[in-house]
């Protein structure tokens, strides 16, 4: 790695970590309902309130939260689903596209609803530009808000004693949507049309025999990044130039990948009145996200040894599946950031990575996501992670666990188990089936452990709600359209009801003042243990498959 490799890392990670304190402290005031303000809000909010015959004023249980945000999922994913399948009848379809096949749609109506954003088509020649406008990105916002609402939700079980009420999820919704979401992707469209993304209506064109797809792209981008969707407007995504045409849009989009996910690190500091124990999560979350970043790198900036002894020049790095305006370093920092979070969205082909580039951008998803995770669900994902290295630690010095003056009990560690273990059972159990099945195997374009790896990276972005694609895997069957739609479908709500009960579990507890024997949570050696945590998991879940694919690659690379 040259110094211009590590400047590009380090002025990345720098901008990212001074913006957490200002938007997380935003997002806090906008969730405790101190800003805009009551004027403002009643000017804003209310109608959208009375139109939909939301009380603003009341709260929900845990149990009436959870049905509302599952009854608004559900027809998010029946008005996706039928726009798609009537596409062909609706207007802003300037290039006729037929309405998308039953398998298709099922799989991108709950890949949208579910803020993964895995695509099994081409945007430019399977969806229309309201489709892409009205169901798509629609859901970009509002699936992230949903997020968003959960984790506000737990942070207010914990702050919050003796009661049932963990606010009104509408409100959550609302607030997400109005004041954080659309301010900042319209700022963020803006940036992104001046570097050239595109911004139109116009059928598409017709240059020198070749035909050019247009659209309404740079506002569908903006959010798929701040609200860690990743689905693409074009099926190349960011590497398309109409995506992400300069460096300058590459670094906004990558910064945006992140950005609010880290934030709320600082949110949830803000609103449990201890803004140490943020910025101790986000410590945990950078000290295991570096480590793999600068692997990912070093990986592709290496090159390819079977090009070593043939003269080729890869000074540059493994420019395989690369764009040359963007090169290894930028593509492989984008591969870590994207698979670290649940974006999905890409500049690179996974597929062409080195192995244990390949490896990282796997196990990144295998780590549930927690680092940084998606907007929302990575925090409060990170959040179960918390229990449990609070409950271990409580195991190994006799005492009670306790988390921000929280007895942590037994129904609290039942609830973080299903959290923590639902994703890798159902990663395993659908890889199994697929490599089980002619017609699983019979999708992939390379046989062998790149193969597998093909099909384990499938699984394993649709079961964490990631999105991206290793690519190289036909993907567009209804074997793994209906199979994959509900490992999403499981993967989301299966950890967002116990996200949500134990929200509920803790909001009625009392608060137990902190003593000489409590656990400092925001030490170092918490933020050590939590560490560990995450890692065994992830090892112990996903370490006998990964030596069956890139490991297994990687050593029958190194005689090469």
């Amino acid at each position: 790695m040259t110094i211009n490799d590590w400047i590009q890392i380090g002025v990345y990670l720098g901008v990212l970590l001074l913006l957490v304190k200002p938007l997380g402290l935003y997002m806090a005031k906008i969730f405790e309902g101190e800003w805009p303000g009551p004027r403002v809000s009643s000017l804003v909010e209310r109608p959208i309130y009375r139109l939909f015959g939301v009380d603003d004023s009341s709260e929900m249980n845990w149990k009436s939260y959870a049905v509302s945000m599952l009854l608004f999922n559900f027809f998010g994913f029946v008005i996706v689903y039928a726009i798609e399948r009537l596409q062909f009848y609706l207007p802003l379809n300037p290039q006729k596209f037929a309405g998308v096949p039953p398998d298709l749609a099922f799989n991108t109506a709950v890949s949208f609803v579910t803020n993964t954003n895995w695509q099994a088509y081409g945007g430019e020649t399977t969806m229309s530009y309201l489709t892409q406008m009205a169901a798509l990105t629609t859901q970009n916002f509002v699936s992230a808000a949903s997020g968003m609402a959960v984790l506000i939700a737990l942070i207010r079980g914990i702050t919050r004693k003796q009661t049932e009420w963990l606010g009104n999820f509408w409100v959550d919704l609302t607030r997400g949507v109005l004041y954080i979401l659309l301010p900042l992707s319209f700022l963020l469209a803006l940036a992104l049309i001046s570097q050239g993304v595109i911004q139109n209506f116009s059928p598409y064109r017709m240059v020198q025999d070749k035909l050019i797809p247009m659209g309404p792209a740079a506002s569908q981008i903006a959010i798929k990044q701040l609200g860690t969707n990743g689905g693409g407007f074009f099926n190349a995504n960011s590497a398309h130039p109409f995506e992400n045409p300069t460096p300058l849009s590459n670094f906004l989009e990558m910064l945006s990948i992140p950005l609010i996910a880290a934030a709320l690190c600082y949110t949830f500091g803000a609103m449990v009145k201890d803004v140490k124990q943020g910025w101790g999560i986000l410590t945990a979350m950078v000290l295991i996200f570096v480590p793999l970043l600068l692997m990912a790198v070093h990986s592709e900036r290496a090159g390819n040894p079977a090009f070593a002894s043939l003269g080729i020049d890869q000074s540059s790095g493994n420019m395989e599946g690369k764009e040359v305006r963007l090169g290894a370093v930028n593509s492989a920092l984008w591969g870590a950031v994207t698979t670290a979070t649940s974006n999905g969205s890409v500049n690179s082909m996974h597929d062409s990575f080195m192995p244990l580039g390949g490896f990282v951008t796997l196990f990144m998803m295998q780590l549930s996501e927690v680092v940084f995770g998606g907007v929302g669900c990575g925090l409060y994902g990170m959040l179960a992670f918390v229990f449990v290295a609070v409950f271990v630690a409580g195991l190994m010095v006799g005492r009670t666990p306790e988390y921000l003056g929280k007895k942590i009990e037994s129904f609290e560690m039942q609830m973080a188990s299903v959290v923590i273990l639902i994703m890798p059972a159902i990663v395993l159990a659908s890889t199994a089936i697929a490599v089980s099945c002619e017609i699983g195997k019979s999708a992939v374009s390379n046989p062998g452990p790149h193969g597998f790896s093909q099909i384990l990276y499938a699984f394993t972005s649709m079961g964490n709600n990631n999105g991206s694609a290793f690519a190289g895997l036909n993907a567009d069957n209804p074997f793994y359209n209906i199979l994959g739609g509900w490992v999403m479908l499981l993967s989301r709500f299966w950890v967002k009801i116990p996200v949500l009960a134990m929200a509920g579990s803790l909001a009625r507890k009392k608060i137990i003042p902190s003593g000489p024997g409590t656990l400092r949570t925001s030490s170092v050696l918490f933020i050590g243990l939590l560490i560990g945590v995450v890692l065994i998991v992830g090892v112990l879940s996903f370490v006998p498959a990964l030596a069956l694919g890139p490991i297994a690659e990687y050593l029958g690379m190194a005689h090469l």
